[in-house]
């Protein structure tokens, strides 16, 4: 198992005392999934797939549901389980998102043999 963990800023948009405000978040990855933490919301666990579509369109899991937002913002909606009535609502920019999954693709791509020579 490859972990791959970046962080990142988001900005909250949902109605809190955030709101507006830009928090760091980590991004991490293992085995195809990823993992979101936010500061006072907690972590949030979802496929890569989603994350990969919900950048080109409309997508929603199980309680993560995620679209883009012009060409340089994308944001992602958590629902909590225990509050299905609430949900935390970010915005990333994009870029760093790709950047994000192109390194979750390198870190789990095979190495290549090396030659060894006798």
């Amino acid at each position: 198992m490859t972990l791959v963990e970046q962080y990142a800023r988001a900005r909250v948009v949902t109605d809190s005392p955030d709101a507006g405000r830009s928090i760091p978040t980590v991004l991490r990855c293992a085995d195809a999934t990823v993992q979101v933490t936010l500061p006072g919301s907690g972590e949030w666990s979802f496929p890569r797939e989603l994350l990969e579509r919900g950048l080109r369109s409309p997508a929603s899991g199980d309680n993560v549901r995620i679209w883009p937002c012009g060409r340089a913002q994308a944001v992602i909606e958590f629902h909590s389980p225990e509050k299905p009535d609430e949900a935390t609502v970010v915005q990333f920019d994009v870029k760093a998102l790709i950047r994000f999954l192109r390194r979750t693709y390198t870190a789990a791509a095979p190495t290549a043999p090396q030659n060894v020579k006798r």
